[in-house]
């Protein structure tokens, strides 16, 4: 009866006027701040934390987590329309939203994106009020054993995630590990593969390895193609709006185990919200009928999945905030810091002194997310026409706010290199069908992995594997063993049998596809190589994960050289010079879980001349930025693309170029503060340091 009047009261308190007119700014502040990729909720909190001094509680609560609810609401728009994943936890989103946008459907992905993320905001949120007060001695059970196995469960999601090519995706997964203890090693300070830069000594960026791996080549699909993003004129944007209401409700079931799934994982600290937006992506991929077939090419279940988690796991995080004052990722940090503003101590009070505070939060994340899908409904038909406009009138545009936002990561030139730098591998392995998200899931669950083992060992010995003192150890641990042996056998179904597929070997044959395999067997090898004079304790983790990515590496290779190709292709001379597209006949057959690359009639050479021509222009644009600086590189990058590459008006590409410029200044350089890059006239012209911009 005290919890049920403790909510009560609050829902009254919130829905005051004034309340409201601040919980529905926060929630303003933050659909516009989903909107912009790379800008999390976490600079938006960060900006409004002063503006709370002067408020009470219960209007300081709803303020913020009016903007902290709605973040990964609006984020799909970049994702859907573009390709562009606006933030990490919408990396999965652009597996199905894109391609419906590409075949015009972008009003009905929206729509299926706004519902679903509404839905897993009221589970997330229904789940935060009703457990609070149960999951405390729950929570205090969990130890760095539990979350140890927890992550090693979420990397054996790279078996759902790889598709029909195991090895391929068990060897991305790796990769995507040894790339996350490059850096300064937590336990011994020894320097791993740092090439001797200073920036390195902290990790690379996840900004600029998500938008690296997943934005950058569709960008760079669009400039080869040199049409909008979807070919399909006259769409019915209000019909596709209610259809995919209609989706999110014929798979309803999967929208609450979705969001189940994002808000326990999002009570887990230490799994943030990348992962959990791929487990929900995998868990929909195994369990719902024929989904192998069909996710990755525009299936609205895969996006009910993937935004019912992510709105939920909001929800989840709040739980060990609100309880134990532990925050779950960086935004919760902050609202910590406006609990000790407004004296308010985590922990038992908030159950019992506070709890109509308490459930005030639960409130503010229902209204929110109620008044977010709502707001984002009223102005999608809006947005979904932008995949109509030439390629050039977007391009650019996007191109500078994918840069501006993976420079917030670090605000250091080398986040412009990561970002080239995964870009270009994200773009070779989407063209050669190697999976990416599993290097993604690697990337992020590597530091995590290797963090609790040595934290593990070191408190419990190798106790935390018994079963009788640690018995979910065991049952994570057994399932992640079985979703890595799942995936290797419908592997061999897929190829008739063991007998089969041992059998299926001949004479080698090379392909120019298996330069890129090898190559990264002579990486590994050289990483390898200079990670054994390290200490015992920095060397352990990158030699085993290293030597099963190794084997996984040399036995796809060895496959994909002495098995004997399914069809007989017989290339005629034009297809050997490159001036015809090769037969279909030569792409790899296995179920791929990423987008499809669609070239249409377009010559293979020919789209690797437009790909470097596009390299050209990153290029050009990191060059103009280092050497006048990064504002005054926005209008000369837009009017220079559109005039060169899409000979649009002069009048036009200048509009396009100032406009942007105004917005970037107005936005990140006076509002966000954003301290810009370095250059080479800034440093020249002594007199020029007066002016930020330059």
């Amino acid at each position: 009866m005290d919890v049920l009047t403790a909510a009560s009261d609050a829902f009254f308190i919130i829905i005051e006027p004034s309340r409201m007119m601040f919980l529905l700014l926060g929630v303003g502040i933050g659909l516009l701040v989903g909107i912009l990729p790379g800008i999390s909720g976490v600079a938006g909190m960060a900006l409004l934390l002063p503006f709370t001094y002067d408020m009470d509680q219960y209007t300081a609560m709803a303020f913020l987590l009016g903007l902290g609810s709605v973040t990964t609401t609006s984020d799909v728009l970049t994702s859907i329309l573009f390709g562009v994943p606006g933030h990490a936890s919408a990396q999965a989103t652009v597996l199905e939203g894109y391609p419906m946008a590409k075949r015009g459907e972008a009003g009905r992905a929206l729509s299926v994106s706004y519902m679903a993320a509404m839905v897993g905001g009221l589970i997330g949120a229904v789940i935060l009020g009703v457990t609070i007060p149960l999951l405390r001695p729950v929570m205090l059970y969990v130890g760095s054993p539990e979350l140890l196995a927890a992550a090693l469960f979420g990397i054996s999601m790279v078996s759902a995630l790889s598709g029909s090519a195991p090895l391929r995706g068990l060897a991305a997964a790796g990769i995507g590990v040894l790339f996350a203890m490059v850096g300064a090693d937590p336990q011994t300070g020894t320097l791993r593969w740092t090439m001797d830069t200073l920036f390195l000594w902290d990790g690379l960026p996840l900004l600029g390895v998500a938008l690296g791996l997943f934005a950058l080549p569709e960008l760079c699909e669009l400039a080869i193609g040199r049409t909008s993003v979807s070919k399909v004129p006259n769409q019915d944007l209000k019909a596709g709006m209610i259809q995919g209401v209609k989706d999110v409700f014929q798979n309803w079931w999967l929208a609450v185990r979705c969001s189940s799934i994002g808000a326990i994982l999002g009570a887990v600290p230490g799994i943030g919200a990348a992962v959990i937006g791929w487990l929900a992506y995998a868990h929909a991929l195994r369990t719902e009928k024929g989904a192998s077939k069909t996710f990755g090419k525009g299936d609205v279940r895969g996006l009910v999945a993937s935004e019912s988690s992510n709105n939920a796991k909001e929800g989840g995080h709040l739980i060990p905030t609100i309880a134990f004052g532990v925050p779950s990722g960086a935004s919760m940090a902050i609202l910590l810091g406006a609990f000790l503003i407004h004296g308010l101590v985590p922990g038992p009070e908030m159950l019992t002194r506070n709890l109509d505070v308490t459930y005030a939060m639960v409130w503010s994340v229902v209204l929110a997310n109620i008044l977010g899908c709502a707001a984002c409904y009223a102005f999608s038909g809006y947005f979904a026409k932008l995949t109509l406009l030439r390629y050039t009138l977007i391009l650019p545009s996007v191109l500078v706010i994918v840069y501006i936002g993976a420079y917030q990561d670090s605000r250091d030139w080398g986040d412009f290199y990561t970002l080239l730098a995964f870009g270009v591998l994200g773009w070779i392995m989407k063209q050669l069908r190697w999976p990416r998200p599993p290097l993604i899931l690697g990337f992020v669950l590597g530091e995590v992995i290797e963090r609790y083992m040595f934290i593990s060992i070191g408190r419990y010995g190798w106790d935390w594997l018994n079963p009788m003192t640690h018995p979910i150890v065991t049952i994570l641990l057994v399932m992640a063993i079985v979703g890595f042996a799942r995936a290797f056998m419908s592997n061999v179904r897929a190829e008739g049998g063991a007998r089969t597929m041992m059998g299926g070997f001949g004479a080698p044959h090379f392909a120019k596809a298996d330069i890129f395999p090898a190559a990264l067997i002579v990486l590994l090898v050289i990483m390898l190589v200079q990670a054994m004079p390290w200490a015992f304790g920095a060397k352990i983790v990158p030699l085993f994960i290293g030597g099963i990515t190794l084997f996984a590496l040399v036995l796809s290779l060895t496959a994909q050289v002495f098995k004997k190709p399914k069809v007989a292709r017989v290339l005629t001379a034009r297809q050997l010079s490159g001036e015809d597209p090769e037969p279909e006949e030569e792409m790899d057959e296995r179920i791929h879980m990423d987008i499809a690359v669609d070239h249409g009639s377009i010559p293979k050479r020919e789209v690797i001349r437009r790909a470097v021509i596009f390299l050209g222009w990153i290029v050009s644009f990191m060059a103009s930025i280092g050497l006048i600086g990064f504002l005054p590189s926005v209008p000369l990058f837009v009017i220079g693309y559109m005039k060169i590459e899409g000979q649009e008006r002069w009048k036009l590409s200048i509009i396009m170029g100032t406009v942007l410029l105004v917005f970037v200044w107005l936005v990140f350089h006076q509002i966000l503060a954003v301290t810009w890059p370095g250059s080479y006239l800034g440093d020249l012209i002594p007199a020029a340091k007066i002016i930020p911009s330059v």
